[in-house]
């Protein structure tokens, strides 16, 4: 990991453990919600790994805050992030990025994204919480998007809606990057954790 990397997953770690602790939950507990390993949870309080978006989304979700509640600290009213300071959450093999560029607090968490694919890149995500929408604008190139199972291809100017509770997967499979705007709405993120709906 680069020092960043190594700096945002201590911060992850931090704050997972809070958030855990906070709601009085072992390690096995957030596991079993989560559904994921132990040994991966163990790394990820430890900031021995950098978590993928999907584990951060489990986590999350388990936890019943946004996934911003995890990578960053509370947000002010009013906050200027600049260029280059926001998290980068994915990297792609040939250089692509994942970057959370803003978001809001709870209730209903709002993110904003900005991702860069190059040619051969894809992110897969798994169902986000049900409600979830994400609004997403290609800027540059074309972009393919698989949600459930229907693709839509996009090029530069084309926006598209769709349900963020659904698999879907981003992908660039032209010969020139891909840079698109990303605005996913979390309305679970308002909800009491998994524990609570039992």
């Amino acid at each position: 990991m680069v020092q960043n990397d190594e700096a945002l997953a201590r911060a992850i770690g931090s704050r997972v453990r809070e958030h855990r602790q906070a709601r009085g939950w072992t390690l096995e507990q957030l596991v079993e919600h989560a559904g994921i390993s132990r040994r991966m949870l163990i790394n990820v309080e430890q900031a021995s790994a950098n978590p993928s978006i999907s584990t951060l989304l489990k986590l999350s979700e388990a936890l019943g805050v946004g996934l911003p509640a995890l990578v960053e600290p509370p947000a002010p009213e009013v906050k200027h992030t600049p260029a280059g300071e926001a998290p980068v959450l994915w990297r792609g093999e040939q250089g692509g990025e994942g970057i959370l560029a803003a978001h809001t607090r709870a209730p209903g968490v709002v993110e904003l994204w900005d991702w860069h694919l190059q040619p051969g890149e894809r992110h897969s995500s798994t169902a986000h919480s049900t409600g979830t929408k994400e609004l997403l604008h290609v800027l540059a190139g074309a972009l393919r998007i698989e949600v459930g199972e229907h693709a839509y291809d996009l090029a530069a100017g084309d926006s598209l809606s769709f349900p963020g509770d659904a698999p879907h997967t981003y992908s660039n499979q032209g010969e020139e990057p891909v840079r698109f705007a990303l605005t996913v709405y979390e309305p679970a993120a308002t909800l009491q954790p998994k524990e609570m709906h039992s």
